[in-house]
């Protein structure tokens, strides 16, 4: 008679059996090729691991004719762990506890400050080139992570693909720039550069910071999460008075 642990194995492994574990494989490979390309680079911000890796799997996808739908499919396994993985940037958090208490202070100005800033800016030039209503509703949670902006972008109306194309352009952009812009405007506070690029730029921008240093990490962890709490809150709400 099989163990509970026995039929929970034959269980996950007639699961994995059903699902292609190539593109799973495929993705981290890419990931780790360019993650380690980016290392050779001395982390230059250009060399975002996250935008070599899709440069990377766009490549491959190219290369072998594989069916963009048939590669997201085969990949579920990632998304699946973005939600833990997310769950993670509590480490930082907690070790920086004491620092993130003495600075509410300019967490709330942050927030104040980058909060509609990152709406008004996207949705206000998108208006102003004419883009169409519906357009300029999928832009508006764009600094949002992606988990949350689709939802958001749901409830007001917007278009859920777009949606994700440009939180993941907003992320990349912002995890890029975000260092090179800090250095020419002579910002060396971790916690300010930290908190920008986490409301700004959401996850990809927080997982940049966390190769500045663990201060910066930690506040673009809390600058992301309240700020995808916070926009999912009141987005919902102007949009309906307007």
């Amino acid at each position: 008679m099989q163990t509970l642990s026995q039929i929970l194995a034959d269980m996950a492994w007639t699961g994995l059996a059903e699902k292609p574990v190539l593109e799973t494989g495929a993705t981290v490979f890419a990931f780790l090729a360019a993650t380690r390309i980016s290392r050779l680079g001395g982390n230059h911000p250009l060399l975002n691991p996250t935008l070599l890796a899709i440069v990377l799997v766009s490549i491959g996808l190219e290369a072998t004719h594989i069916p963009y739908e048939t590669y997201l499919r085969g990949a579920d396994t990632i998304h699946f762990m973005l939600g833990p993985a997310v769950v993670l940037l509590a480490v930082p958090l907690f070790r920086q506890r004491a620092v993130i208490r003495s600075s509410a202070r300019l967490i709330t100005v942050a927030l104040a400050v980058g909060l509609p800033v990152g709406i008004l800016s996207a949705v206000s030039l998108a208006w102003a080139l004419g883009a169409s209503p519906r357009t300029i509703l999928s832009l508006a949670p764009k600094s949002v992570t992606a988990g949350i902006a689709v939802g958001i972008s749901e409830q007001i109306g917007g278009l859920q693909t777009l949606t994700i194309v440009l939180v993941i352009m907003t992320g990349i952009t912002g995890a890029v720039l975000g260092p090179i812009v800090a250095r020419l405007v002579r910002v060396g506070d971790p916690r300010v550069v930290g908190l920008t690029m986490g409301i700004a730029s959401h996850g990809i921008g927080t997982a940049r910071a966390l190769q500045i240093n663990e201060v910066a990490g930690a506040f673009a962890g809390l600058g992301m999460g309240l700020n995808g709490v916070l926009t999912a809150f009141l987005l919902p709400i102007i949009c309906r008075l307007f």
